[in-house]
């Protein structure tokens, strides 16, 4: 299939897209105060801005066009470190970070702090434990890392599927927060805003693949930590502070909170308590066992998430891949300084908005504040532009599986970079209508939801991964055995917290946004025990081509001729 007919395919699926989000628009008419707390309707310039910005994307995308699997996956190795760790802090904050993150604050308080120091930390688990090492393997995927580590067609298929699943559990929280910036944008409903959405997404991604992602994230960052930040100046001057530093100066008005003083007046009594109580420590959201689990939850998430992993295959080098992360987390913790001063001038401004406002108070409170329509739509950008980047890297590494790990390493390793790159769009446009499908009933907030897609990636890809470079006698058995326990119980977790099951709700033993304290410690010990009581069970050839793949990530010399490699020298 040639390229002008990919080309076709690409324009004629964008417009399906597009009719149908024009469709249900009209149908729905605009987006009621009930479902986004905001004032409802079409405002005409956030919607400039917001199409400005996505023809850029598409532009982007366009120009960045590619014909090559080598492209389309990695970006062609390429990427510089600054360039790479602005694309790893797009990719990383999503609208869970842009949207959810101040909602949780806004809503749990002190319990909520625990997203922010879990997924900053797991940056230091990658630095510390894999970046370098992935970068030297240099392929495309982690799957296809596994797979190559551990000789096993069977390992490979495992970890593409479960990074199917990760990329969908994901993306799902990302739509939801995309279908509500353009539902108050554009006045679309919640549906609607999600269609729209993914036909931007799609116009890019099936044309460009992960070079134009890379470039569009680079753009992207610019938009959303700039939107992000601009508006804190004004809406702390107009709170009463000096508005030099926002991020220093929000204490006051938690202070003044925990005595009652709001722009809506003074809160007594019960008010006051429900407005306050979460800015105590284990004041809401559960005990410091919840606390602690949902810290580990989301570090060895983040170390495990494949489509964050995979940027270290877009990079120059080794010596890239770990300068990029150091660049990213400063990137990122731009951000994460800022989002409790949003929790607390939500609070300020909407002290008892609760649940119904958590998710979108980065825009509740400027637009309570009265901040002026220009200001409140650039900030709207933004979080649009946390979410469609974040979905995008997800997609590019949902796809990235089936069509490089499944089809043409598994079943047609005899394809041609053609029939892959057909192949690969034809997923990415599929992963992402599933996305749509269930991303129209999200059964969570955004950030509960990302948390269960991070509880998959540590209870699954991490110990494996972890254990492929630092532990020469781990096996595709024990590989199949740690991942396959992983995925059942996280799974078990998630089916349960959305049937209500007290042992995994929030406050349980084994909640689902916070499962891996218990599981993924578990998971690598079954890795081992069984990789140990295996080991008669691999062919000498089969150790040989783990052992090339360690010599290569640890850079050991080869053997030397008459020789054979043995687990004690590969280290353990």
């Amino acid at each position: 299939m040639g390229k002008k007919t990919l080309t076709t395919g690409t324009a004629a699926l964008l417009m399906v897209c597009l009719a149908a989000s024009v469709g249900l628009a009209q149908e729905a008419g605009r987006a009621g105060e009930e479902i986004f707390q905001l004032e409802p309707g079409f405002k005409d310039i956030p919607a400039l801005i917001m199409v400005t910005l996505m023809a850029v994307y598409v532009g982007v995308g366009f120009l960045s066009r590619v014909s090559t699997t080598s492209g389309y996956w990695v970006a062609g190795q390429g990427i510089g470190k600054y360039g790479n760790g602005a694309a790893i802090a797009s990719d990383w904050m999503s609208a869970a970070s842009f949207m959810g993150v101040a909602g949780l604050l806004y809503l749990q308080g002190w319990f909520g702090l625990g997203y922010i120091i879990g997924w900053t930390g797991g940056y230091v688990l990658l630095l510390v434990l894999l970046a370098a090492q992935l970068r030297r393997f240099g392929k495309y995927t982690i799957p296809e890392f596994l797979g190559d580590r551990f000789d096993s067609h069977g390992v490979r298929l495992f970890a593409a599927t479960v990074t199917v699943i990760i990329a969908i559990t994901y993306a799902t929280a990302q739509f939801k927060g995309i279908g509500l910036i353009c539902g108050w944008i554009f006045g679309m409903n919640y549906a609607a805003s999600v269609f729209f959405a993914a036909g931007v997404v799609l116009a890019y991604m099936l044309i460009s693949g992960m070079a134009g992602v890379t470039r569009n994230q680079q753009i992207q960052y610019v938009v959303l930590i700039s939107a992000f930040l601009i508006p804190l100046w004004i809406l702390m001057k107009k709170a009463g502070g000096a508005g030099i530093l926002p991020q220093l100066e929000y204490g006051r008005l938690l202070s003044d909170l925990m005595e009652g003083r709001t722009a809506v007046g003074v809160l007594e009594g019960e008010e006051l308590m429900k407005a306050t109580k979460a800015y105590l420590p284990w004041g809401t959201g559960g005990t410091i066992y919840h606390f602690i689990a949902l810290v580990f939850t989301l570090m060895v998430g983040t170390a495990g998430l494949p489509h964050i992993m995979i940027r270290f295959y877009t990079v120059k080098n080794e010596d890239t891949a770990r300068r990029s992360v150091l660049w990213g987390l400063f990137f990122i913790g731009l951000l994460y300084w800022s989002s409790p001063v949003y929790a607390a001038l939500g609070k300020f401004w909407n002290p008892l908005g609760g649940r119904a406002v958590a998710d979108v108070i980065i825009l509740s409170a400027p637009e309570r504040a009265d901040l002026g329509i220009a200001f409140i739509g650039y900030l709207a950008a933004g979080a649009m532009a946390a979410g469609i980047s974040t979905v995008a890297g997800l997609l590019v590494a949902g796809a990235s599986a089936v069509a490089h790990d499944w089809y043409a390493t598994v079943f047609r390793p005899h394809s041609t970079d053609k029939q892959q790159l057909f192949v690969g769009r034809v997923f990415t446009a599929v992963l992402c209508g599933i996305v749509v499908l269930i991303a129209l009933n999200p059964p969570a907030l955004i950030a509960q939801i990302v948390a269960m897609a991070f509880a998959i990636a540590g209870n699954t890809i991490f110990p494996a991964c972890v254990l492929a470079v630092w532990y020469s006698r781990a096996n595709k058995y024990g590989a199949l055995a740690g991942m396959t326990f992983g995925l059942a119980m996280t799974l078990l977790a998630m089916f349960g917290w959305i049937l209500n099951v007290p042992a995994f709700t929030a406050t349980g033993i084994l909640p689902a946004t916070s499962s891996a304290l218990i599981v993924c410690p578990l998971a690598f010990l079954i890795i081992i025990l069984v990789s140990n009581l295996t080991q008669d069970k691999i062919s000498d050839a089969s150790l040989e081509r783990s052992y090339q793949v360690l010599r290569k990530l640890h850079k050991l010399p080869a053997p030397q001729t008459g020789t054979t490699s043995s687990p004690g020298e590969l280290g353990r």
